[in-house]
């Protein structure tokens, strides 16, 4: 691994990257993604460090078996420093574009380990962190992470720490960890990041489609995009996004085209053991996201969500999806149309709090 950071493809100059999502940015999704059009960078899911951690077999594939032809990041979780060096030491005997570490995962069973989003309540901690990593790795080090726990005060101390320990790339997912993925990312903290820090910043949250990406990097000067849940409704993101910074047309897929999609991600995702009803509710995972795009009123997300054999998903997909397939799939969700209503919808404490 060297210092420096892995140019763009092609010439519009913005990075583009798949977020890390776990039980999801896997190898076999990695490769659907692939077939549609490929981010600049991959990032893995996190491997998990503590005391008695090993490398994860299923994610290191998305390493070793990789034949996307992009660099791969390979994400840690942990907040054991002994325990992320070892791991960092490990990770690097493979084909890695450098180490991310994740510093925003806004799961409650994370957070309250003093892990991904958890860290951002102790800046003291963070600082002990980074600059551990930063004298163990020697090539490119990378951090994901959002602007605050519950509210912005340590913001500016964070970043103040991403520069003391020369890290070569921000991802800045742009709402707290308790906003979770509720309400409006709030991109003038990525333009406060740009302004503040040496190296290249993402903007990561809520971009939803290649307009969306433009304007975001127009408003922040941002180097790139790093795009998560919306590159599971929409895989031709990335294509897309490339096109619009080209000034050259931006494809639009039409039904048709979404549902060659599911039947790609069925056959790609399907692992010989796993028994169809297992699929099945796996794929409704991935679908939750693409129903977005599908209908306004919502009705295939009501009617796939019902399924339980290869059979019947596929018949509501025939239905929703091949009834008229030249018809342009939504470049943007629907309004309304929640993938998971439970984590997506309003609340009263969505606001970030300064």
């Amino acid at each position: 691994m060297n210092r420096e950071v892995p140019p763009p493809i092609g010439p519009y100059g913005s990075l583009t990257a798949l977020a890390p999502m776990q039980d999801v940015t896997n190898l076999p999704f990695m490769q659907v993604i692939h077939h549609y059009g490929d981010p600049d960078y991959y990032f893995t899911e996190y491997f998990r460090v503590h005391a008695h951690s090993r490398l994860d077999p299923h994610i290191l594939r998305s390493i070793t078996e990789n034949d996307t032809g992009r660099p791969v990041f390979a994400q840690m979780i942990g907040e054991s420093i002994p325990d992320l060096l070892r791991t960092a030491r490990a990770l690097g005997d493979y084909p890695i574009a450098g180490i991310d570490l994740n510093m925003g995962c806004p799961a409650p069973k994370i957070y309250k380990k003093n892990c991904g989003g958890g860290l951002l309540r102790d800046v003291a901690k963070i600082d002990n962190v980074l600059g551990a990593l930063r004298e163990s790795v020697p090539g490119l080090f990378t951090v994901k992470m959002r602007i605050g726990f519950d509210s912005t005060e340590n913001f500016a101390s964070i970043l103040g720490l991403i520069d003391k320990h020369e890290v070569d790339l921000l991802s800045l997912h742009a709402r707290t960890v308790r906003q979770g993925y509720r309400g409006e990312a709030h991109y003038s903290f990525v333009k406060q990041a740009v302004e503040s820090v040496r190296c290249p910043v993402l903007a990561n949250g809520n971009i939803l489609s290649a307009g969306r990406a433009v304007r975001v990097a127009a408003d922040t000067g941002c180097r790139g995009l790093m795009v998560g849940r919306h590159a599971i409704r929409n895989p031709w993101i990335f294509r897309q996004i490339r096109e619009a910074f080209a000034g050259i047309p931006v494809f639009r897929p039409t039904l048709g085209d979404a549902r060659d999609y599911i039947d790609r991600l069925y056959r790609t995702t399907r692992t010989g053991e796993c028994p169809e009803v297992a699929h099945v509710g796996k794929m409704k995972k991935y679908l939750n996201f693409l129903g977005q795009g599908v209908d306004p009123e919502g009705r295939f997300l009501f009617e796939m969500r019902r399924t339980r054999t290869e059979t019947e998903l596929f018949a509501v997909c025939d239905r929703h999806l091949l009834a008229d397939p030249g018809a342009f799939f939504a470049d943007e969700p629907y309004e309304g149309v929640l993938a998971r209503p439970n984590c997506e919808g309003p609340v009263a404490e969505g606001a970030v709090r300064a």
